[in-house]
């Protein structure tokens, strides 16, 4: 007689959105500690969004996740936090406030509110990056789309690229698998491409590199080197600024990220992201054999 086949219980989440079936959708994968890395894999591949989260452990005031995209894990990653944390919230397995998510690099906090959830970055990282017009060539764009300012690799956990362009460009970026990943060989987030608007209101693009250089509809590990990006080029001043920043309207899922950076003798300190939160579907999902 077959034995019945084991499912674990998922909910399915669009985070950094304004209204449900916008943003990045992220599914939530529960009780998943006797998983391995392979049928995470595989699960993540069945999903296929932009990540899945394993949430593995829950207590004491936090919780240790798994983040994979279909091809590879994360050791970090901004909308799967935002969305695993308000989940564990939502469903009364942790109580609402700040919560404790261990992940790859670490243990970062996440303050949880009733729509949605903000992120703390991990430590700031900021190094010098490619040519800024080797990178824009890459992502099909002319030097003069640039603005000259050089593209730092900068993140809060995960490093991305970022190149500022001007805002007529960003629209025709058309991304160069093969160029992008001899530019960034060691750059695990992707690149992230920057329109500044009037104030602080941005627009961005993200080609994330765990996802083949497809683009990210919403990507909160970005949004935290946009901070220190800004704050690398005295475009923020020392003390706390938000910036908002709009993106995934080329890929049909429009986001609004809210970020702050911390800036102390001019230098980045920290980062956070903060976006709403809509659940859209839940179930049960089989693990694979």
């Amino acid at each position: 007689m077959r034995s019945p086949q084991l499912e674990l219980a998922y909910e399915v989440v669009d985070v950094f959105a304004a209204a449900a079936f916008a943003g990045n959708p992220l599914a939530v994968v529960l009780d998943a500690a006797g998983l391995s890395t392979a049928r995470c894999q595989a699960l993540a591949l069945e999903f296929h969004l932009s990540e899945t989260t394993f949430v593995t452990a829950v207590g004491d005031g936090g919780y240790t996740v798994r983040i994979f995209t279909p091809d590879t894990e994360l050791p970090f990653a901004g909308h799967p936090s935002v969305g695993t944390a308000h989940t564990l919230v939502r469903l009364g397995l942790l109580p609402a406030g700040t919560v404790q998510q261990h992940c790859g690099v670490g243990v970062v906090p996440v303050e949880v509110s009733d729509t949605g959830a903000r992120l703390t970055g991990g430590p700031v990282q900021l190094r010098p990056g490619p040519d800024p017009a080797a990178l824009a060539a890459a992502l099909g764009l002319a030097a003069d789309d640039v603005t000259g300012r050089p593209a730092h690799l900068v993140g809060c956990g995960i490093e991305f690229a970022q190149l500022e362009v001007h805002p007529a460009a960003l629209d025709r970026a058309v991304p160069d698998r093969r160029a992008l990943a001899a530019l960034l060989p060691d750059v695990q987030g992707g690149v992230s491409l920057l329109a500044r608007g009037p104030g602080t209101e941005h627009t961005v693009r993200v080609f994330a590199g765990g996802l083949g250089w497809e683009e990210d509809p919403a990507t909160g590990s970005a949004a935290l080197g946009t901070g220190v990006w800004l704050a690398a080029e005295g475009l923020v001043a020392d003390g706390t600024t938000g910036y908002r920043l709009h993106q995934g309207a080329a890929v049909r899922r429009p986001s609004v990220l809210e970020g702050t950076v911390t800036v102390e003798a001019g230098r980045a300190v920290s980062a956070t992201v903060a976006g709403d939160v809509h659940p859209v579907a839940r179930g049960t999902i089989a693990v694979p054999a």
